[in-house]
């Protein structure tokens, strides 16, 4: 298990910064501990909410960004949706967001061989016109964004260990 050390003053000045702030602390921690990226050598050196917490970012910085299709797109669908991402924020409290990453599933299921496929800026953009079932997934996870945050970064704080050790 890699040791992630956030240090206590970072985490102040996150905490008085906001929600996001705080969260990319413990994010940018992670990572630094494993050289900067996820990959399957990676992922057995952090522990299932260190993971969770990674996954969590990626949904997050790609939905934000360009919605469902786009995370699907840039290869992510596997990693979100074959791995037990949504029940451990079921897990963390999280239950809308667990939800919606079920109904994603179903929908990546459907779509992913069409949407993965390589294809340029054009053929990109038009795939948000020929799935629009992502549009209502999309609409969800913008309007609760900020309470999912919310309660991410409360669910770090209950449980600092399972993240990082705090050093002065």
């Amino acid at each position: 298990m890699k040791e992630v050390i956030v240090k206590d003053e970072r985490l102040q000045q996150a905490a008085m910064e906001g929600m996001d702030a705080f969260v990319k602390v413990f994010v940018d921690a992670i990572r630094d501990a494993i050289g900067g990226e996820l990959t399957a050598e990676t992922m057995p050196e952090l522990n299932s909410d260190q993971i969770t917490l990674l996954a969590w970012d990626m949904l997050h910085e790609e939905v934000m960004d360009g919605g469902f299709v786009q995370l699907i797109h840039n290869g992510l669908g596997t990693f979100i949706f074959k791995n037990p991402f949504a029940k451990a924020v079921r897990q963390w409290g999280l239950r809308d967001l667990s939800k919606l990453v079920y109904e994603g599933h179903t929908l990546w299921l459907k779509y992913r061989e069409e949407i993965e496929k390589d294809c340029n800026e054009d053929e990109f953009m038009a795939l948000f016109e020929r799935f629009p079932e992502f549009d209502d997934l999309d609409d969800k996870f913008v309007e609760n964004e900020e309470a999912w945050m919310d309660d991410i970064a409360h669910y770090i704080d209950d449980n600092l260990d399972r993240f990082a050790k705090i050093e002065n």
